[in-house]
């Protein structure tokens, strides 16, 4: 597999959708089998990121999306993961309880690689998602194939998760890697599977967008050590933030919804964004408009 290519270019608000990529729409029980880790983080200001299940109380997603624009911490309380949410029905709806990212994460805007590099969230829920009713993702490091899968919510399609069978892995540059997977904004934080064993693998997380040899590509990171040192912060009572004591915690965990659509709810405001040269100085990420 070639080294990644070390160029970005200028994304304007385009999405970096891909005519060949070949979508589908995943918004019933069955449809979902084996996707009810990945769910919808909604931010209470009306932003939303892609996470998914990794324990029974823990959510990988994008670090910059625990962040505000001016890199303070989102507060905790005010974020809710909806797993397998489509159309206004979620297996499990719970809010978050503590949020983490590495302390050398920077909410620069565009980002260098080496922020993408850790550009990584655990969210520690305030109720853990029963076994029974959705089994978690392991994380791991990436193969040596180069096809790889994404489910995600994102611009246009921020109601049901869409899934794409078969992407490929692009390049790799230390511990970023590149994919030509079909995303957008709201994408952050979906997980890049390896479907190749008898159960989906999480091998990275979509970060930001731009183009590789000219053509749209994703990029992400290697996850199981950064994930690791994350989990143990936890355990010692780190924390970016933390949802206030008295905040009231509502879980819903629907062991068999019936998957059907149901009234959406509000459009989750998404917006554009501004990529540049990917080496010494640049990379980027998905981030809302000014």
């Amino acid at each position: 597999m070639k080294a990644l290519a070390a160029v970005l270019v200028l994304l304007s608000g385009a999405a970096l959708a891909q005519d060949n990529s070949g979508l589908d729409e995943l918004t019933t029980r069955e449809e979902l089998r084996g996707f009810e880790p990945v769910g919808r983080v909604d931010i209470a200001d009306g932003g939303f990121c892609t996470g998914a299940l990794i324990a029974a109380d823990l959510v990988l997603t994008a670090a910059h999306c625990v962040l505000d624009r001016d890199g303070t911490a989102v507060d905790a309380g005010q974020i809710t993961f909806k797993a397998g949410l489509s159309h206004g029905v979620a297996l499990a709806e719970v809010p978050v309880a503590r949020t983490i990212i590495d302390p050398a994460y920077r909410n620069l805007d565009p980002a260098p690689f080496e922020m993408i590099e850790r550009d990584v969230a655990l969210l520690q829920l305030a109720e853990p998602i029963p076994s029974a009713v959705i089994s978690p993702f392991v994380v791991a490091r990436p193969g040596n194939g180069d096809e790889v899968s994404v489910v995600s919510y994102a611009e246009g399609r921020e109601e049901a998760l869409s899934w794409q069978r078969r992407c490929k892995v692009v390049g790799r540059k230390e511990r970023l890697i590149a994919f030509d997977c079909d995303v957008s904004f709201g994408s952050s934080g979906a997980p890049v599977l390896d479907r190749s064993g008898y159960r989906a693998k999480i091998v990275s997380i979509v970060s930001a967008g731009g183009e590789v040899d000219g053509k749209p590509a994703s990029f992400g990171m290697e996850l199981p050590a950064l994930v690791d040192r994350l989990k143990t912060a936890l355990r010692k009572g780190d924390a970016l933030s933390v949802a206030k004591p008295d905040a009231k915690v509502d879980a819903k965990i629907d062991p068999a919804p019936s998957g059907l659509p149901g009234t959406p709810g509000k459009r989750i405001t998404v917006g554009g964004g501004t990529l540049r040269g990917l080496g010494e100085s640049g990379g980027a990420r998905f981030v809302s408009p000014p």
